[in-house]
């Protein structure tokens, strides 16, 4: 039996699955609601991989793989799904992962985010960043704020990524995409030459370097909405990320900038829901007076006590609210306090939860 792609990927589609891996030695593999499920069938073979990534894989990004040892790139499958995918050598043999992209896009409020935040994307300038480790919604949060956007407001969107994930039609906003490798060279080419096309909002899809960073703190500073990504998680550790990717001698400098330019991070994790599927818990952080001071005088560490205090004006911290996705039922005790910034408080918090439940 040799198993056929465009099968693979209606299977995906059909189960709902955020991933597929296709490895030499074991059957394709379906990420369902956070579990990595085989399909029913024989252990892949050199050849199968090779050709099923002959079926989808261009031939530019096949030496891409022959040259650098993977690629990566963003396809439709019909009008059903898009997809991201990275090809990639392992043991000398291909190897695939697919992730699914859905078509439909999410309002505000399905993702579990607050109306609040759509006063945020109604600002004129500033940085709003979006962290998280890879895997946890980044691409579909940034999505749904663009589409918000796109649907309540006009002007000229630019997004820049590799690739390019959600496609947006043009509806109140002209949209621009832009993919790196092949509209552009580079992140930091493409936001300064975004500069020149007349944006009111750019999207940077990943801030994974100096010349980046730079780049986008420039635009949010000169007018323009700017929002970026970063594999952090919580509002201190992306600023202090931001800050470290600068020489000792510009720190002061990029901090001033930082202080005035971040209008809010959004730090997200994707946790297993009790009854299957995923659900995404936030950490919100909006930038006030006290925090411009905090990021300015270098007191990051005294972010969280402000987001505590800041739940009247839509903050959050992440521990608050895996808390209460907790105390809702949605997920467990464990995955609670295995996704939390602080395990040992949530442990505590938890178990006072439960002595508190016993007694009543």
């Amino acid at each position: 039996m040799s198993y056929e792609m465009n099968d693979l990927l209606n299977l995906m589609v059909d189960e709902g699955a955020s991933d597929l891996h296709l490895q030499v030695g074991q059957p394709p593999t379906l990420r369902t609601g956070g579990s990595m499920v085989p399909v029913d069938g024989p252990d892949l073979t050199p050849d199968d991989t090779e050709n099923l990534m002959k079926a989808i894989t261009s031939d530019a990004h096949q030496q891409k793989v022959k040259t650098g040892g993977g690629a990566d790139f963003g396809f439709a499958f019909m009008d059903l799904a898009r997809f991201r995918v990275s090809v990639l050598k392992a043991k000398g043999n291909y190897g695939m992962v697919l992730r699914q992209i859905p078509n439909k896009m999410f309002a505000l409020r399905e993702i579990g985010l607050p109306d609040k935040i759509k006063n945020l994307l109604s600002r004129p300038r500033g940085l709003i960043l979006v962290t998280g480790p890879t895997g946890s919604g980044k691409s579909t949060t940034l999505a749904s704020m663009v589409n918000w956007i796109n649907e309540n407001q006009d002007g000229h969107i630019i997004t820049i990524e590799d690739p390019i994930e959600y496609y947006h039609n043009h509806k109140r906003c002209l949209v621009t995409q832009r993919e790196v490798g092949i509209d552009v060279p580079s992140f930091s080419s493409a936001i300064r030459g975004a500069l020149r096309q007349d944006p009111d909002i750019i999207l940077v899809g990943e801030m994974r370097d100096l010349e980046t960073i730079e780049a986008a703190v420039s635009a949010a500073e000169t007018g323009h909405l700017v929002f970026g990504t970063l594999h952090t998680t919580g509002s201190a550790r992306t600023v202090d990320r931001i800050v470290d990717a600068f020489p000792a001698d510009t720190k002061d400098q990029i901090r001033t900038q930082l202080a005035s330019s971040i209008i809010a991070v959004i730090s997200q994790v994707l946790c297993k829901k009790v009854g299957g599927g995923r659900i995404a818990s936030y950490e919100i952080m909006i930038t006030t007076d006290s925090i411009s001071a905090l990021i300015r005088e270098n007191k990051t560490y005294r972010i969280n006590s402000d987001i505590q205090t800041g739940a009247n004006l839509g903050m959050i911290s992440l521990d608050a609210h895996l808390l209460n996705l907790f105390n809702r039922g949605l997920i467990t005790a464990e995955t609670c306090i295995d996704k939390s910034q602080i395990p040992e408080e949530m442990r505590k918090k938890i178990q006072a939860l439960s002595v508190g439940t016993a007694a009543s």
